[in-house]
């Protein structure tokens, strides 16, 4: 969320961002009134608890100035406080849970060099990178791939999980574990500090990352265990390691990165209908975060966006970065790219990985701060996050792209070492057994035999 204070002070700044943003400044008017309503209610009670702090004094003093009639003022409004001050508490706790429910609404400032547009399709392409393969043969999908490698069971998952899981199995699975290998040792080799997350939080936690509505969207809550609900992502975990925390200036940056099962619902405009595992209910993720001074974020989104570059570039992957534009950029972003690889299948990019620089938007929620070395200042950090590699997604990449003319699938050089096999070989197919032949007479012909033998 954003600062009560910056909003006050920067009414024009932050009003034209919600408007180019939702089209709309109205929740900033919003905001206003309710915030000038609740800093006037706070003064009145300021005054009214100033006045049960005094009211003791004035009622010694009218007793011993001997003054009844003003005694007895003194005593009633002394009974008459604390309802007061009730009645007010009341009302300030209401309005500030409105104007906290408002605020919320209100979306990040962004870079000012957020491309324009109004959806996903008016994002700006940035660049492409790798050799686009050719085939010459009949290509097949991940789904077809898979099933006929009898590497995967998508049948069976559906039947006791629904649409949007999977069993995977044989070198499918060794695969997955390769992909995850891999990814770790890249990034520890970076010097990121590896942590492994709860896969489940309360609701102020899991919901300090995004906006109330996209977290509803996605976010399984577990019956029965309070306000406990999985995580859609490490970044959330990561994010609530720290709530509460203040920092020191040496302390950071703190560079994470975490490798975790994800669980999204994944409702809305998706959906789940697409068979195999592109988009599920679960899968592997390995995410990056990073809590840092105000000033260095820009220059940590650099190195987020360029460790999961080299990722794919290494599992020699086509794809292509695109820049979230207004319209597509999700409100408490500042900045987001997307990493899309290419599915020859489909003659598309798709995206496998998601930088976001959410400045102070996240961190403020949870009151992570830091200590700064020249004033001893409080200041709210930055948060940013990138996805290293879904391990889903990059299977379906490689199957898709890896795929031979009799259906095997080649391993990436950079994973052989992990997975201990270089190829997933196509099944032999058995070949028919050969029926014999028996020739019979031509039945004409046996007649004539019979008659022969009859004249003889």
């Amino acid at each position: 969320m954003l600062d009560s204070k910056f909003i006050r002070e920067n009414v024009k700044v932050v009003s034209e961002n919600t408007k180019k943003r939702t089209g709309s400044d109205l929740i900033v008017k919003e905001f206003i009134n309710k915030d000038k309503q609740l800093r006037e209610l706070q003064l009145e009670l300021d005054n009214l608890r100033h006045s049960r702090n005094k009211v003791s004094e004035s009622i010694n003093e009218a007793k011993k100035s001997g003054n009844n009639q003003l005694f007895q003022q003194k005593i009633k409004e002394a009974k008459e406080l604390p309802e007061k001050i009730k009645k007010a508490e009341e009302k300030y706790g209401l309005l500030e849970k409105e104007t906290k429910e408002i605020l919320f609404k209100i979306p990040n400032i962004m870079h000012k060099n957020v491309p324009l547009g109004k959806d996903a399709s008016e994002n700006k392409e940035i660049k492409k990178v790798g050799q686009i393969p050719k085939f010459n043969f009949p290509i097949k999908n991940h789904v077809e791939l898979a099933e006929n490698l009898k590497i995967a069971d998508f049948e069976k998952s559906s039947q006791v999980s629904g649409n949007g899981f999977y069993y995977i199995k044989k070198e499918l699975a060794l695969l997955n574990q390769a992909l995850i290998r891999f990814a770790l040792d890249s990034l520890s080799k970076k010097g990121y500090e590896y942590i492994e997350t709860p896969l489940m939080l309360h609701e102020k936690e899991v919901y300090a990352s995004m906006d109330r509505g996209a977290i509803e969207q996605s976010v399984y809550s577990i019956k029965g265990e309070g306000d406990l609900n999985l995580i859609g992502t490490a970044e959330q975990s990561l994010l609530a390691m720290h709530s509460g925390d203040t920092f020191s200036e040496s302390e950071l940056p703190k560079k994470y990165f975490s490798y975790s099962m994800c669980f999204r619902k994944e409702v809305g405009a998706h959906g789940i209908n697409e068979k195999g595992l592109w988009r599920t209910h679960q899968f592997n993720k390995i995410e990056q975060f990073i809590f840092c001074k105000p000033e260095d974020s820009w220059k940590y989104y650099d190195d987020l966006l360029k460790n999961t570059e080299e990722i794919f570039q290494k599992l020699k992957l086509p794809y292509r970065i695109i820049e979230m534009c207004v319209g597509d950029l999700s409100s408490w972003k500042a900045k987001s790219h997307d990493i899309e690889v290419w599915r020859p299948t489909i003659k598309e990019y798709g995206e496998v990985a998601s930088l976001s620089n959410c400045t102070d938007y996240q961190a403020r929620k949870l009151n992570i701060k830091v200590m700064r070395d020249n004033n001893q200042e409080k200041q709210v950090v930055h948060t940013l996050n990138n996805t290293a590699l879904a391990t889903s997604r990059a299977l379906v990449a490689i199957l898709e792209n890896y795929q031979q003319k009799d259906g095997s699938i080649k391993i990436p050089t950079v994973l052989q070492k992990y997975t201990g096999f270089k190829i997933i070989k196509a099944l032999a197919i058995k070949p028919k057994s050969k029926t014999k032949i028996i020739k019979q007479k031509h039945p004409k012909k046996i007649l004539e035999k019979k008659n022969k033998i009859s004249k003889k």
